[in-house]
């Protein structure tokens, strides 16, 4: 087995939904099993995350691909994740020979999985081989992005376009993109009188999904939970026995971009302007090959504060005159490491104490953690490293000459908090406000908050039900604004409107737009999917976003911005208007007039046309796949919205279609494992046609768990 110096016994079975349970003598022998066992179910899952982490997915999906492919090789991820698992086996060598085993079990059945999957003689790939560091590149891949560090091209747009107070007025707290729930109510409010935990990742929903629902069992422990395919172990979701854990992104700000003066030398190298003056760059170009195409040759720079990812195509010439292009500085790369150490740690864990103590050397992503124990132990955390350095360097791109920009050597204090009763954790600015400058609104966590403190005795079931809430609080500030638009004073003033075109608040509605407006602030604010009172709140809010985005106030940011093709998602007025409109409605450099105007016009505009269909119609699963689906009427509608519990986000005035949801769920009973659940979306297996491929899609979109079953008996031991 490649060498790693272990025998392997290890047995396989299968819960009712195909969901593997693992057993083997020693955490090597079963990291082993867990990257076989991935390897058959997942094959190409793990080899589109291997490419994608490495910047070669060109190479079998084509030129569409070059975008992402560029900036992974001038972000240097795999060059990463090689020092920080160098790093690792030099400070931490049984971590990193469990790694290994994982490694070794992928490659032991890569070639089998491949024979399953119709993917890779649809692409003509031939399955690969995972390197050490493979797991390290894919978990950077999936998180290089997650702190939205190109919120910052974003700000510096708009200050440069819009004006500087205008920096912060698109910030998500009012409102912003969806995020991820998680929640823990204590004993004394539980009716089995131990702790509960639950929640659910948001996530963009990709098919097959994000996650996977394993067991892991040897003499060291046994724990079921959720992974990261690719990954090995359980660093997010996980429940042991005696201790159970799980996060969210706790939306710190810890990557900086640079601003910086470059120059090439006369023999083609490259030297960068810091604070000490001039200084060499390393410097070199790679091979981009494209499935159908001419290879792509880019050039890879990096100066002493990180890789170059933006502008070096703007200096490809020769010359002696410098040029500015933008680097990024994100810790892995700083310090050699990502917190691996604490993944085997988490799972030898029985107390909260344990698992605090295996996340004080976590890295990437920065989460929140919550954590309860069967001795009545309770942990509420943040995770990971946060760099201190100056204020500006978290709203803007800063220049890299500039010596008041650097980080210092220690990373920040990191906050907890004591639990009472229930503690929630749900994006929103709170415990880890010290560490980021955006979080998401208060919505769902405020909404969590008043649900769990309606009850003293919860159970999984009733904990459940949380999962499934449509409450829109988010849609109140539209609502205020419909409730302005032609109400009762409008009879006085509605004749001198009419008489002179008035389109004021006082403005008399047409028997359309009032009607619209009637049923609205009757709606319950519910985003169910049958509902049609939902579809036309959503109807009325997408004209109001088309129509603002385009005021005029906002022309100058309807330009491209000058940046690479994978940061168009974060510089696209439209979302940006969306995610911000509760606060577009009552500030920013649109007038209140015009702002009053804007929604008598949607209101006309939904009145006049065809009567909204229920939320479900439109707002439908789009899952992405790196090879886009055929059957794109396949995907199910759904019920919630980006600021519900039951979060499912699309971009409103733009399409109704749902990328991000619940890329799991689970509740995890301290009481008694085997009272806990969990779900994903589509099913325990990636591969076509295999019975367990989509089959939790249906209890996912009731909002219903799969029971997490542990009795060996009631499992089926797969043979072979």
């Amino acid at each position: 087995m490649d060498g790693i110096g272990v025998s392997v016994s290890i047995e396989v079975y299968r819960d009712a939904w195909g969901v593997p349970h693992l057993r083997a003598a020693d955490p090597d022998e079963l990291a082993f099993a867990q990257g076989r066992v991935t390897a058959r179910d997942r094959a190409w899952q793990l080899e589109v995350e291997r490419h994608r982490a490495q910047g070669t997915t060109a190479a079998f999906l084509g030129a569409a691909e070059l975008g992402w492919d560029t900036f992974a090789r001038r972000s240097r991820l795999a060059d990463t994740a090689r020092r920080c698992f160098e790093r690792l086996e030099r400070d931490d060598a049984p971590t990193a020979a469990w790694v290994r085993a994982y490694v070794a079990g992928v490659n032991d059945a890569l070639a089998e999985g491949a024979r399953r999957a119709p993917e890779f003689d649809e692409t003509g790939l031939a399955p690969g081989r995972w390197e050490p560091w493979t797991p390290l590149a894919v978990w950077l891949s999936t998180h290089i992005l997650f702190a939205g560090f190109p919120t910052k091209l974003w700000r510096e747009e708009v200050a440069g376009r819009l004006g500087e107070e205008w920096t912060e007025l698109f910030a998500t707290d009012g409102p912003g993109t969806a995020g991820s729930n998680g929640w823990m109510v204590a004993g004394e409010r539980t009716t089995s009188g131990a702790a509960l935990i639950a929640g659910d990742p948001h996530r963009f929903i990709e098919a097959p999904g994000v996650y996977q629902q394993i067991r892991l069992a040897c003499d060291a422990y046994d724990v079921v939970g959720i992974a990261v395919p690719g990954i090995p172990g359980l660093a997010h979701f996980g429940h042991a026995g005696p201790v159970a854990w799980a996060i969210t992104n706790a939306m710190a700000d810890y990557q900086d971009l640079y601003r910086e003066r470059l120059r090439r030398l006369p023999d083609g190298g490259v030297e960068a302007y810091g604070p000490e003056g001039w200084r060499p760059a390393a410097a070199h170009t790679e091979t981009i090959e494209v499935a159908g195409g001419e290879p792509v040759v880019v050039e890879v720079v990096e100066t002493e504060r990180g890789p170059v990812i933006i502008g070096l195509d703007d200096g490809a010439g020769d010359g002696s005159s410098a040029w500015e292009a933008v680097s990024l500085r994100y810790p892995p790369r700083v310090t050699g490491e990502l917190g691996f150490g604490g993944l085997p740690a988490l799972l030898r864990a029985r107390t909260v104490a344990d698992v605090d103590a295996a996340l004080d050397g976590w890295v990437e992503p920065v989460n929140v953690v919550l954590a309860a124990d069967t001795r009545g132990g309770l942990l509420h955390r943040v995770a990971g490293h946060v760099p201190v350095r100056a204020r500006a360097n978290s709203l803007r791109i800063v220049p890299a000459w500039d010596p008041a920009h650097a980080w210092e050597a220690a990373p920040a204090p990191l906050p907890r908090a004591e639990v009472r009763g229930h503690a929630v954790m749900a994006n929103a600015r709170g415990l880890a406000a010290p560490l980021g400058v955006e979080f998401a609104p208060p919505h769902r966590a405020a909404r969590i908050d008043a649900l769990l403190g309606a009850s003293a005795d919860w159970t999984p079931e009733t904990t459940t039900a949380v999962h499934r809430d449509t409450d829109n609080a988010s849609a109140a500030r539209l609502l205020a604004a419909v409730a302005r638009a032609g109400g009762a004073e409008a009879d006085d003033a509605g004749a001198d409107d009419a008489a002179t075109g008035g389109t004021g608040a006082g403005a008399r509605l047409s028997p359309g737009a009032a009607a619209v407006r009637d049923r609205l602030l009757a709606w319950d604010r519910r985003m169910d999917a049958d509902s049609t009172d939902a579809g036309l709140y959503a109807a009325v809010r997408g004209a109001v976003v088309r129509r603002l985005a385009a005021h005029e106030a906002f022309a100058a940011l309807r330009e491209p911005a000058p940046y690479p093709e994978v940061f168009r998602p974060w510089l696209a007025l439209g979302p940006r208007v969306a995610y911000a409109l509760e606060t577009l409605l009552v500030a920013g450099p649109v007038p209140a007039g015009d702002v009053d105007r804007i929604v008598r016009e949607a209101l006309d505009e939904v009145g006049a046309g065809e009567p909204p269909a229920a939320w479900g119609v439109t707002h439908r699963l789009a899952p992405w796949q790196a090879l886009p689906d055929p059957d794109d009427a396949q995907w199910p509608g759904l019920g919630g919205d980006h600021d519900c519990v039951l979060s499912s986000s699309s971009v409103p005035g733009w399409t109704d279609r749902s990328a991000r949801a619940s890329a799991a769920r689970y509740v995890w009973d301290l009481a008694d494992r085997e009272r806990s659940g969990w779900i994903v979306p589509f099913g325990a297996s990636g591969v076509p046609g295999d019975p367990h491929h989509r089959d939790q899609l249906p209890l996912w979109l009731r909002g219903d768990l799969a029971p997490v079953t542990t009795d060996w008996q009631y499992l089926t031991k797969e043979q072979g």
